[in-house]
């Protein structure tokens, strides 16, 4: 099929890519000159495992393109894509914007019949606003082609998207059209060769769908973070706890580790825009709202830690005079993301606290150098930031995390001390290596000589 991908962004870049695999030619389309020069040039803007292989392959294979002419793209494909970004408003709702300009678009140089796809996110009811905009423009030109508007949300999860596109759990298509389920059916068919996971349903639930689906995940992590908090508090171990109840059938392992809390590109704004539309229907979305509150106090959680276990009561700036080495800024591994990530609220908890920070992450450093600047210090070399450093604070689990090299560790921090955001380390293994451990939601193993 010949495919036309607007935005070049994330969600954008991956579907094209993968749509391209499969066999189809695909044109990706973004306002952003620089973004398509350098991606023609096989410069990728995001970091996701795998994906700059396949674009350069498709790329040489003449399966995928990039350009900035949209009426090329529209008139070339009868497949429309709208993968563009959805920001946050100020009162949380998603910024439809971009969306509509979109639309908008395809209905000035659309040239025959086209099936238009909302792939962003986007809140119930966007498919008739994209509908509206596209007829609109076609009643300006005097024409009356045909077209449909189909909501196709994505289920990617960032670290994992090719490999979750490729073999989806589920792909989820909104329509009222037999006509254009069938074509989209044989769209996705290449990705169902095992076992079809295709669920047609109404294009107003296919738009709930991922919302309902975000909203549950950040649920559940923000709920294992409150039992987390309890469990230190009642000399509970969350770990045990985790394992007693994820092998309940009913509720299962996944999404149920302590964190520092969620962030990223999608659970943040998709549950403010969840809340925002359902007061936009006189509901009050409670647990929702809750759900936000004890993600935002959960990102307070580790600088918290670090300020009991070295600050100063006796000074305005707790910290001033501490170094603390951090481990990991985006906001999980396997991405260079940091919107929203807890590191930026844990690095700014700590430099108004007076304390030097040096960094470390695998991907994330050019993107943490957007935020931060000069204000703290940034290294490569994992182990280079813990030399006389006062605490090494782990606050995203990336693989090359899970088993250093503790007796390294020991050697250059000033004293042994691991505020561990992930419940990386096994406690007992800790006390042995004369570590003073502080993780989430399990008892602390040793006691620092000196400390406060």
């Amino acid at each position: 099929m010949k495919i036309c991908v607007f935005g070049a962004g994330y969600v954008g870049l991956v579907a094209a890519a993968c749509f391209a695999e499969s066999g189809n030619n695909v044109i990706a389309v973004d306002v952003d000159v620089q973004k398509i020069e350098g991606l023609k040039n096989g410069i990728i803007p995001i970091y996701e495992p795998g994906l700059k292989e396949l674009v350069l392959r498709n790329q040489s294979e003449g399966r995928l393109s990039f350009t900035t002419n949209v009426m090329e793209a529209v008139e070339q494909s009868l497949i429309q894509f709208i993968a563009v970004g959805t920001p946050p408003g100020e009162d949380g709702s998603a910024d439809l914007q971009y969306v509509i300009s979109v639309g908008r678009t395809i209905g000035r140089h659309m040239n025959g019949f086209k099936i238009i796809i909302d792939k962003s996110t986007v809140p119930v009811g966007t498919a008739d606003k994209v509908r509206a905009a596209v007829q609109e423009e076609l009643d300006q030109r005097g024409s009356h082609l045909e077209f449909d508007v189909v909501s196709n949300p994505e289920f990617l999860k960032e670290g994992a998207a090719i490999e979750d596109f490729m073999k989806p759990d589920r792909v989820v298509i909104g329509t009222d059209n037999v006509r254009t389920a069938e074509i989209m059916k044989e769209l996705y068919d290449p990705f169902m060769r095992k076992q079809s996971r295709l669920i047609i349903m109404d294009i107003r639930s296919a738009e709930m769908t991922k919302y309902a689906a975000n909203a549950m995940l950040a649920t559940r992590i923000s709920f294992m973070n409150q039992i987390a908090n309890l469990c230190e508090r009642m000399g509970a171990d969350v770990a045990a706890v985790r394992e007693g109840i994820g092998s309940d059938s009913r509720i299962g392992y996944e999404f149920l580790f302590p964190g520092p809390g969620y962030g990223g590109s999608c659970f943040p704004k998709d549950v403010k825009a969840l809340i925002h539309t359902a007061e936009e229907c006189n509901y009050d979305f409670l647990l929702l709202k809750a759900v936000e509150e004890v993600n935002e106090r959960q990102k307070e959680v580790l600088a918290d830690k670090l300020l009991k276990a070295l600050g100063s009561a006796d000074q305005e700036k707790p910290l001033t005079g501490r170094t603390i080495a951090c481990w990991g800024l985006s906001f999980k591994p396997r991405t260079d993301d940091m919107r929203e990530a807890p590191s930026l609220t844990i690095i700014e908890r700590l430099l108004a606290a007076g304390a030097i920070v040096r960094a470390h992450d695998p991907e994330a450093l050019h993107e943490a150098k957007k935020y931060f600047g000069n204000r703290i210090e940034f290294s490569s070399n994992q182990y280079e930031i813990l030399q006389n450093a006062d605490a090494l604070a782990v606050i995203t689990d990336w693989h090359e995390y899970r088993n250093p090299d503790f007796d390294r560790i020991k050697s250059a921090l000033k004293q042994p001390l691991i505020v561990d955001g992930r419940n990386l380390y096994k406690p007992g293994r800790m006390q042995e290596n004369g570590i003073h451990y502080i993780p989430l939601g399990r008892a602390a193993q040793g006691v620092l000589s000196g400390g406060n």
